[in-house]
């Protein structure tokens, strides 16, 4: 099982965590959640639990929760600018459906 970042996601997680100052990675969770009845949730995270799963891409940790890796399993996690928006976009190999939002999906 793993979970990964495009060079883009990984280039800004690390500036996000330089100028935060502190942090080891970034955790990557799925909670319940939106219309399609799961969500994406980003969080920076400074000590990984016992139980999480880490996985490095171009020098970034990723940090996923036993619960949530079967859903972001081959999940790749990218950093995109569309116009005057940016943010993550989440190539999810196992969601079946999202919504129109793109806020949430199912599996």
């Amino acid at each position: 099982m793993s979970i990964s970042l495009t060079p883009a996601a990984a280039r800004h997680v690390e500036r996000s965590l330089q100028k935060r100052g502190s942090g080891v990675g970034l955790r990557v969770a799925v909670k319940t959640s939106g219309c399609s009845g799961f969500a994406y949730a980003l969080e920076f995270v400074d000590t990984p639990n016992a139980e999480d799963q880490c996985f490095e891409a171009y020098g970034v940790t990723i940090v996923v929760d036993p619960r949530s890796l079967p859903m972001l399993d081959g999940t790749e996690l990218d950093f995109v600018r569309e116009g005057l928006n940016e943010g993550f976009k989440f190539h999810n190999p196992n969601a079946k459906a999202s919504c129109g939002c793109g806020e949430s999906f199912a599996v």
